[in-house]
């Protein structure tokens, strides 16, 4: 069956359409993502809060956009011990207090034979931001910056 001209014309106007409301729609999800930030820098997080999401983390991803991280909420403020295991991405792993301020910084890098590394902070922690490697250099992160998180109330 054969459209006439201006039927094929209005289906591809719809189309178009559809995508660009489609369009329109992703980038509305991306304005109210989680974000963490520290001075006028901001990072898109996902929240890993439950112990299935924390022990997966990032492993096996083999990229993540430079302005993304995952953001570990933990319960209670201790030293929570992490590991590269299955983790394909460099990262700058930061630990922050319950005021969110930095309180250590790991550069961790990908586990590629058992046993992994364990990285361990010096001070008790009730989160812990990870960022692709290098982040902490090119922002000039320290211990004692303070954060900002901008989060979905659900997810905290």
């Amino acid at each position: 069956m054969r459209l006439q001209p201006y039927k094929r014309i209005w289906l591809h106007i719809c189309f178009c359409l559809a995508s660009a409301v489609w369009g329109l729609l992703g980038c509305a999800k991306n304005l109210n993502a989680d974000q963490v930030c520290l001075k006028n820098v901001c990072y898109s997080v996902e929240i890993a809060m439950t112990q299935e999401e924390q022990s997966k983390g990032l492993m096996f991803r083999e990229f993540m956009p430079s302005d993304h991280g995952m953001l570990f909420v933990f319960p209670v403020q201790r030293p929570y011990s992490f590991w590269m295991k299955n983790t394909l991405i460099p990262l700058d792993m930061i630990w922050l207090d319950n005021s969110r301020r930095i309180v250590h910084m790991e550069k961790a890098v990908p586990c590629t034979a058992d046993p992994c590394r364990h990285y361990l902070p010096s001070e008790d922690a009730l989160y812990v931001l990870e960022l692709n490697a290098g982040e902490t250099d090119k922002k000039a992160m320290k211990i004692g910056d303070q954060w900002v998180f901008k989060l979905d109330l659900k997810d905290l």
